[in-house]
């Protein structure tokens, strides 16, 4: 895999990171919330451990920003 396909992969995984995170914020602001929602959600949340384990299976593991400079 190319050090620009690994990027790629990267930048794909911080979007899904915000989708799913600005999707959650909306969910806790909702009593009650419609289980599309959720299941909206689960969606993204697979898509994230899709791309964590394509990152994994070609050497280049997703390491955090906040790890990675440590």
């Amino acid at each position: 895999m190319t050090a620009e396909a690994v990027q790629t992969l990267n930048r794909a995984r911080a979007s899904l990171a915000r989708a799913r995170d600005g999707l959650a914020r909306r969910i806790a602001g909702m009593d009650p919330s419609p289980v599309t929602m959720a299941e909206d959600l689960t969606r993204i949340l697979v898509a994230i451990e899709a791309v964590d384990r394509a990152l994994t299976a070609e050497g280049h593991p997703y390491i955090p920003p906040d790890l990675a400079a440590g």
